[in-house]
Formats: structure tokens, C-alpha cells, sequence
């Protein structure tokens, strides 16, 4: 769009003339003057220059006006760039944005103690089998769905209130994320290059995690009295950002959300190279058990669930391998130089033990299933081959499919599932009437410091 000219930078504008030339004082006109003051017989601008702008021009010789003053060449006004911005819902490719193709970093957190000052080198590890550290695109990728979660949050803290639909806070989640990272994953291998680390996860009070809205469910509205945890993940190249976060309307329940993000961070702050997944889990249920909530004159302690841990994060792996519970325990493993990991705390009111709740949150191929499997189904085959080449071992959901056009694709499921091909995960749910938190941080384990990711200034 062009920026509005005003009337004195049009040559005879505002019904301004040229001077008239003078007259010769034995009679009629200079030869030539004609030609100035009536033109050269050419109709309209069809003849002489085609250029507008030579009007303004100077010619080889001065040209003066009636004070002999000179006309000077108007110089074009330089337009300026509007600055992108995110829109709302975010929509706006993050390249857009940034320009540079360097994304912001994490919160840097020092070790709080070294272990053992005799570890191998940052050389080494790499030599024993982390490759991707000293892959350039790396960190970069990894910064970039951080960003890419922090933006899509934003929105979803703002939007979402008591009477929003679950279903359509879910889809504006995933829209999002498809429309930052600038990759609608429709053809085939577009989700595993960049898109959802897996499904979008919204829990609502005692249901504690994996449960997200899939077709052919009743559409849940949200409550003024709900505490309500958003989880999902953000991948570029197999890479994953798992982030969570927990939002309540009513301030009752303030506390049991101040209990879990001390309990998430004291975690983190407890990390660090050789040091032991026994001693995080302390300092996370150390922190947990020292608060306690009030709901309708009773006194809850706030519990961390025991059944359910953080864990590390490999490639197109959302859960690596090795886990981190709540609760005190005796685990000697020790934390790596070079690793990624989520940890993530749950606080409930009830009884902290989690059982299987009704239906599916997602499936994934196994890991070690092998690549060509004897299936008795002509559409469980069909549906195995577009599943490695839409998601691999990213963990999809059934919208996931139908957004991709599949149908009739239950029986196919059912078949992979009770063949060892694809894991079912069912939603998770303490007791009916106990209200549960979440927050969680995804960081790597770099040689001098930790680099938490997923940090953003909400939590």
C-alpha cells in the first residue's frame, strides 16, 4: 500500500500554473513559448516521456519562476516497514519474526555442586554416542519450539475461561503450533519433520493427565471451579519441547498450584551433571509434602503421585528411558552430560495413586516393533504404512487422523494394538472430587550450565 501523497508534492496541484513566460516587447511570443504553454500537440499522456515523475525533473539548463528561484528535484519519501507481530490466536510463522533464524535462549541455571570433577569431557560424551551436540541446527531447533510453545501459552492463557469448549481450546493449541512452525502436516513425512510433539492434553481436576478430546465424545466446557493442565509438546526434527501448565479461576486454589510449580522448580534446581535421580526425587517430594491446601474448612496435605514420573527426552522419543518419580526412592542412576529432560511434578488432593480412566488419549509405535509386520487386516496394514510415514514414533491421536482424511480406521487400531505394533496410553484419573496440578520444564544438561528450554515469563 502506498503512502498517501499530499497535494503540494503534485506538480500543479491545488490548481496552481506555472509561470506564463514573458512577452516580447516588439510583439508576439519568443519562438517556441507556444510549445510550453499549450504543449506539443500530443493528446492526453500518450505522447512525449511516459514517466510521470519527469516533471519534476531539472533540465540541463536552470529553470527559474518569477522570483528566479531554481526548482529542486523532490526527493520520494522512503516508505516505512510495519513490524511484524504475533497475532491472536497465533498465527504468524516464526520465521516471520525472526528474521535471523536465531531464536531466543532458555533460563541458564549453574550446577549447584559438581559431583565428581573427574568426568569425562564434553568430548567424550559426545564420542560416546550424543551426535547432535555437535550438530550446529541443534540448539537452534530446539530454541525455536520453545519459542514456538511460548507464544501458542500465551494465547491459551488469555482465551481460556469458564464456559470455553476443551475441544476447540485443544484445536486452537494445535493450529497454532502448525502455523508458528510455518508446516500444516498434510503430505506425508511433514509431522515428523516439524509439528505436535503429541496430542494436546487438557485435564480437569482429578484427571491427572493424557486425556484429550477425540471424536465422537461429549464436548467437556470448562468451570469457574476447575483447576485445569494444559500439556502438549513442540518437536523441529525429532527434537521435543514437553512443557505443562496449570490454570484455575477461582483463587481457592492458588495454593495448591504455588505447591506444584515449588515442587517443579526445586527439581530442576536439584539436577545436574552425575547427580542421582534419587536425590531430585527428595528434593521434589520434599518441597510437595511441606505445603498444605484448604477446600470447604478441610485441610488436605498436597500428595505427589506416585505412579507416574518426569523422565528424559531422545530422538522422536518423548519418554527416553529414564524416569524420575515424586517420591523419595533408592534409584542410583545418574544424570548425563548432554541429555534432555522433562521434569514435570504432579500435586493432588487425592489419593496420589492414578488409575486408567475411560477411553484413549493417543497410540505410538512401539519401539521395537519391526518394520514389516503380518497383520490379518488389509486396513490395518494400510493404516500401519501411512502412520510410520505421517508421525514414526511420535505419539498421534484419532483427530489426528481424521484431519488427515482417514476413515474407518477403529478396526485397523484395535489390530496394531493386540499385534505388539502400536501402544495404546489410556487417560489417567485419581479419586472423583480431588483437584491435581501440573507444571513441568524441558532442559538440557550442557557441560557448564543447564539451559532450561521451555522457561518463559509465566512460569
Amino acid at each position: 500500500m502506498g503512502a498517501k501523497t499530499s497535494e503540494d508534492d503534485i506538480p500543479g496541484g491545488n490548481g496552481r500554473q506555472s509561470p506564463s513566460p514573458a512577452i516580447c516587447s516588439t510583439g508576439g511570443q519568443p519562438r517556441g513559448t507556444h510549445l510550453s504553454r499549450d504543449g506539443d500537440g500530443c493528446l492526453g499522456d500518450k505522447g512525449g516521456d511516459d514517466d510521470d515523475d519527469d516533471d519534476d525533473e531539472v533540465g540541463p539548463g536552470p529553470l527559474t519562476g518569477e522570483g528566479g528561484k531554481k526548482k529542486r528535484k523532490r526527493k520520494p519519501r522512503s516508505k516505512k516497514k510495519k513490524a511484524v507481530a504475533q497475532s491472536s490466536p497465533p498465527r504468524v510463522p516464526l520465521s516471520d519474526l525472526f528474521k535471523s533464524g536465531e531464536y531466543p535462549p532458555g533460563e541458564f541455571q549453574e550446577y549447584s555442586e559438581d559431583f565428581n570433577l573427574n568426568r569425562t569431557t564434553a568430548a567424550e560424551v559426545r564420542y560416546n554416542g550424543r551426535k547432535h551436540l555437535e550438530d550446529p541446527t541443534f540448539l537452534n531447533d530446539y530454541r525455536k519450539a520453545a519459542e514456538v510453545h511460548r507464544q501458542v501459552r500465551h494465547w491459551v492463557q488469555e482465551h481460556a475461561k469458564p464456559g470455553s469448549s476443551v475441544s476447540e481450546l485443544a484445536t486452537g493449541i494445535e493450529d497454532g503450533v502448525r502455523a508458528l512452525l510455518g508446516n500444516q502436516g498434510i503430505e506425508p513425512g511433514d509431522n515428523i519433520k516439524a509439528g505436535m510433539g503429541f496430542p494436546t492434553g487438557i485435564c480437569i481436576n482429578h484427571q491427572v493427565a493424557h486425556y484429550t478430546p477425540n471424536p465422537g465424545q461429549k464436548d467437556v466446557v470448562l468451570q469457574h471451579h476447575d483447576t485445569v493442565k494444559f500439556d502438549y509438546g513442540v518437536q523441529i526434527n525429532g527434537w521435543i519441547v514437553d512443557s505443562a501448565f496449570t490454570i484455575a479461576f477461582d483463587p481457592m486454589h492458588d495454593t495448591l498450584l504455588t505447591a506444584v510449580k515449588d515442587a517443579t522448580n526445586s527439581g530442576i534446581k536439584a539436577s545436574g551433571i552425575d547427580v542421582r535421580i534419587c536425590d531430585v526425587s527428595a528434593a521434589i517430594h520434599e518441597t510437595m509434602e511441606s505445603y498444605e491446601v484448604e477446600y470447604g474448612g478441610k485441610t488436605f496435605p498436597v500428595k505427589p503421585v506416585r505412579n507416574i514420573s518426569a523422565h528424559n527426552i531422545q530422538h522422536y522419543r518423548i519418554h527416553g528411558g529414564k524416569s524420575i518419580p515424586f517420591v523419595r526412592n533408592s534409584d542410583q542412576t545418574k544424570m548425563e552430560e548432554g541429555e534432555v529432560f522433562a521434569i514435570e511434578t504432579f500435586g493432588t488432593t487425592g489419593r496420589g495413586w492414578l488409575r486408567d480412566d475411560v477411553g484413549i488419549y493417543g497410540y505410538g509405535l512401539q519401539h521395537d516393533a519391526p518394520s514389516q509386520v503380518s497383520l490379518p487386516l488389509v486396513s490395518a496394514t494400510r493404516l500401519h504404512k501411512l502412520i510410520k510415514e505421517q508421525f514414526g514414533t511420535i505419539v498421534f491421536c484419532r483427530r489426528y487422523l481424521e484431519r488427515l482424511g482417514v476413515e474407518r480406521y477403529l478396526a485397523g487400531l484395535n489390530c496394531l494394538v493386540s499385534h505388539g505394533v502400536l501402544e495404546a496410553y489410556a487417560p489417567l484419573a485419581d479419586i472423583q472430587g480431588s483437584y491435581s496440578a501440573q507444571f513441568e520444564h524441558t532442559f538440557l544438561m550442557r557441560e557448564s550450565c543447564k539451559e532450561i528450554l521451555s522457561r518463559g515469563s509465566d512460569y
